[in-house]
């Protein structure tokens, strides 16, 4: 894939086996009349003539160079029309898609996340509301089906977010009711070098628009991934494990119709019939913000990673001893604080960082623009920092009435007595499956941690557990390690509680 202009966010798709494998999925006749929403550099259009010659394409481009560029290549074809148009606000389609849609098949590589100015963002966020306006593929998609006539084939390549983001809900539910999805393939960005997307995963998306409800929602599709690369695209050798069967009123009745993609059918059962969540029993909140870390942060020495560009703390100044009467500000010459911030290390993190809290600062901060003095009641106490971004696996470390930015989602148990319990489940592999199945992106929010079905063990069990964190978290401050049977044993009590 090639990119063109970021205002655009235009990734060209270049790569044969993606391009071949997308038209094959239209089931082309030769008859069709075809929509290229973003047109880019033709090569959609440039397989779809080679293979079926006089059939009729309309492609729509914004950019001024790639219209022109279009415009020139396909002049000596008279099947082949280009318009300079925004696919989101073209009077002529949104009319077709009012009176039912034109298209037989559309095809596209939309772009992702395009930047719009403010006063754009408005005018889409009323045109498609209950849409995600900020995201632009989204948008494209919504629009595209709508264009299509009932029976017409789509094929895009997008981001997999639209499955599972809190919101992409409004989508979700469109493409359930208006469409009979065919099929999904999954495979990371990573298989396209030297582009960076801003997405960890892409998705090859086919459907087919349908105006009977109850036909869309008894409709049943593959998700397929697995890949090793590109090349695999379409081929039938791989191992039936890669492949998911999922009814689309199924997920529907998912909590926010979300597509749940693990094959373990007790983790999904988990999910559907959880009778508790961590939100019903903590309050997840996201941190705090400066403004300007450059700034305000300190560091406690330059060997702490990512600690280059921040000036040394002077512990002299530093006011260790915390608590809500902290909020307002400290009024004594030590006038930091230590603060939680993101990285995956799990049960405690050390006090490596430290944030300017003096009265005046913090007057400063509450009123400032740029900073973020949010959920300020969760400051300074006990809970569990877990970060927004983790690589393998989610962790928890311990808040111990201490700042936390907002790399972190602050989890705050309403029983204080559930909070070493809770901190060896967000360390356990149990939770990890179960917030990655619902959210497969490397994304915390709290919205998702909220979600997670919490299940208490028995007394027994539970004390064990209990015990063995302390401990766990006894070890780790002392020695910077832990005695790796207490967490398996944690590990083992936490599985056989959820029961997959």
């Amino acid at each position: 894939m090639t990119t063109n202009d970021r205002t655009y966010q235009a990734f060209y798709t270049n790569s044969e086996p993606i391009v071949n494998y997308m038209v094959s999925l239209l089931e082309l006749k030769g008859e069709e009349i075809i929509l290229e929403p973003c047109a880019g550099d033709g090569v959609f259009i440039d397989s779809i003539v080679t293979q079926f010659g006089q059939v009729d394409i309309e492609a729509f481009e914004l950019n001024d160079q790639s219209f022109k560029s279009l415009s020139e290549k396909y002049a000596p074809l008279d099947n082949v029309s280009i318009k300079k148009t925004d696919t989101l606000t073209d009077i002529e389609l949104e009319h077709l898609c009012s009176t039912g849609g034109k298209y037989d098949a559309i095809i596209g590589n939309p772009p992702y996340g395009a930047w719009r100015n403010t006063e754009e963002r408005k005018k889409l966020k009323k045109k498609y509301d209950g849409l995600y306006a900020k995201e632009s593929y989204a948008l494209f998609l919504y629009r595209s089906v709508e264009a299509l006539r009932d029976g017409g084939r789509l094929v895009f390549i997008i981001p997999d977010t639209y499955l599972n983001l809190h919101m992409h809900k409004g989508l979700r539910k469109y493409l359930l009711m208006k469409s009979k999805i065919r099929e999904i393939a999954l495979f990371p960005s990573s298989y396209f070098p030297g582009v960076n997307f801003g997405y960890a995963n892409l998705s090859i998306i086919a459907l087919e628009k349908c105006a009977d409800q109850n036909a869309c929602l008894d409709n049943t599709f593959s998700i397929i991934k697995g890949y090793q690369s590109v090349d695999e695209l379409g081929l039938e050798h791989l191992s039936p494990a890669t492949i998911l069967s999922l009814n689309q009123r199924t997920i529907l009745k998912n909590n926010n119709h979300a597509f749940l993609r693990n094959s373990n059918p007790r983790i999904t059962a988990c999910l559907k019939k959880a009778e508790i969540t961590i939100g019903d029993i903590c309050d997840c909140v996201t941190g705090f913000y400066s403004g300007n870390d450059k700034k305000f942060l300190k560091v406690l020495n330059k060997e702490i990673r990512n600690s280059k560009r921040y000036d040394l703390v002077n512990l002299n100044k530093v006011t260790f001893e915390c608590s809500s009467n902290s909020l307002a500000g400290i009024t004594t010459d030590k006038i930091y604080v230590p603060i939680v911030k993101g990285g995956n290390k799990p049960y405690v993190k050390p006090d490596h960082w430290f944030m300017e809290w003096s009265a005046d600062r913090v007057s400063f901060f509450k009123a400032d623009k740029k900073a973020r003095y949010q959920n300020a009641p969760f400051y300074f106490r006990k809970g569990i920092g877990v970060p927004m971004v983790s690589s393998r696996s989610i962790t928890g470390a311990l808040i111990e009435n201490r700042l936390f930015d907002q790399s972190i989602v602050g989890v705050f148990p309403k029983k204080e007595a559930l909070l070493y319990f809770l901190l060896a489940f967000f360390n356990s592999p149990t939770c990890n499956q179960l917030i990655r199945t619902l959210n497969p992106s490397a994304n915390n929010s709290s919205n998702y941690i909220k979600k997670i079905p919490l299940k208490i063990p028995g007394d027994k069990d539970l004390e064990v557990i209990i015990k063995n964190t302390k401990k766990i978290v006894e070890q780790v401050k002392t020695s910077s390690t832990f005695d790796l049977n207490l967490e398996v044993e944690n590990h083992r009590l936490i599985h056989e509680t959820y029961g997959f």
